[in-house]
């Protein structure tokens, strides 16, 4: 495996305990709870997404995976604005977070896009 993809495996696992450690930290109320537990499902699939497109059969899956990863870091995104939004986490504790979920965003889209380009 070449080291970025081992950079990115990492990378994306380190998304994914920041998601974990945010969600600990999370109010008890039932809002931030169910908020909270679809950005922890969202934002710790991206790294194992990630894995399974390393180990993909064929280009094709290895784009489909990269695709999942997309989604599920969009998702992250959205999860990450509705609580900032409705005021159930201050925008302060979520700036990290964003930042980091609009980075792997920029990156998987930028090799969607060289392995679509690749493809044609």
């Amino acid at each position: 495996m070449k080291d970025e993809g081992k950079d990115l495996r990492e990378r994306t696992k380190g998304f994914a305990i920041l998601v974990v450690r945010f969600y600990s930290n999370l109010p008890k109320s039932i809002e931030a709870q169910v908020m909270g537990k679809q950005v922890l499902r969202s934002g710790t699939s991206v790294g194992a997404n990630y894995r399974e497109a390393c180990r993909a059969r064929s280009k094709a899956k290895f784009i489909a995976k990269v695709g999942d990863c997309l989604k599920e870091l969009d998702e992250s995104s959205y999860w990450f604005e509705l609580l900032e939004e409705t005021g159930t986490v201050a925008s302060a504790s979520l700036e990290p977070l964003h930042k980091e979920c609009n980075e792997l965003l920029a990156i998987f889209t930028t090799i969607a896009k060289k392995c679509k380009i690749s493809e044609a």
